[in-house]
């Protein structure tokens, strides 16, 4: 089996639009670092739990973590290869950017052709 591990246009607009938010960066974060309940994640934010589902459901729609139920709690975590996959399409564009600048580095560093010195002028 051979893992996908390009983006499609709509993944990417998903995981760009899940990332835009604050708190979901900081529930992504949160569980990057361990599993944790919805109940608990909703403890710490000044906001509904209905928001904070909410949410969690756009988080999992991108596919940045894994919701699973145990019992009546639901269970959140990262999803390792879902964030691999979105680190490696900042890595291309990363790559992109760099190109560039060597680039413009290399053409600021070449020698101006035959243009003469001010101070070779009128000596």
């Amino acid at each position: 089996m051979v893992a996908q591990t390009e983006l499609s246009d709509d993944e990417t607009d998903r995981v760009f639009h899940a990332l835009a938010a604050a708190t979901r960066r900081d529930i992504l974060r949160r569980t990057i670092a361990g599993e944790q309940s919805v109940s608990a994640l909703a403890a710490d934010y000044d906001m509904s739990f209905a928001a904070v589902q909410k949410h969690v459901a756009v988080l999992e729609a991108a596919g940045l973590i894994v919701k699973r139920a145990e019992g009546r709690e639901r269970l959140v975590r990262a999803d390792p290869v879902m964030i691999a996959r979105a680190r490696a399409l900042l890595a291309r564009y990363e790559e992109l950017w760099r190109a560039r600048i060597d680039r413009l580095d290399a053409l600021l560093a070449t020698e101006p052709d035959a243009a003469p010195a001010a101070s070779d002028k009128g000596e």
